[in-house]
């Protein structure tokens, strides 16, 4: 299986419901790196996994999308508590509709699969694999 990763950012504030989070309970912010890897078994004709400049922009432009905000009051996540592991699936979904849209160019519909991993810190992140 081949695999490119590409990599951006994403900083957000949001709470947390729940004694499971102790002190997250209350709004505080997160930063998160943020790494994407698409995978196919094979190489197109260009040779390639999938073109690593438009992987990047349609990284950037999904994160864009929730990049400075206060989670808590997106009313996709209403009632939802977002935690890294809740956000790496939606990161996964919204670039899988993407890929789906033509956007990442037509060779990438031969994508098979799609990871994307939050990186709280250089200690503790979560991924969301999924099939494309």
């Amino acid at each position: 299986m081949f695999g490119i990763t590409v990599r951006d950012h994403l900083m957000v504030a949001h709470s947390f419901r729940g004694e499971v989070f102790g002190p997250a309970q209350r709004l505080h912010g997160a930063t998160f790196v943020v790494d994407a890897t698409f995978r196919r078994p094979e190489l197109d004709s260009d040779g390639i996994v999938v073109d690593i400049g438009l992987a990047t922009r349609e990284l950037s432009t999904v994160l864009a999308a929730l990049n400075y905000r206060n989670l808590d009051d997106e009313p996709d996540f209403a009632g939802v508590n977002t935690t890294t592991e809740f956000l790496a699936k939606v990161i996964a979904d919204r670039l899988a509709a993407r890929v789906e849209a033509g956007d990442l160019g037509e060779q990438a519909r031969g994508l098979t699969g799609l990871t994307v991993t939050l990186h709280e810190s250089h200690v503790a992140w979560a991924s969301y694999e999924r099939d494309l």
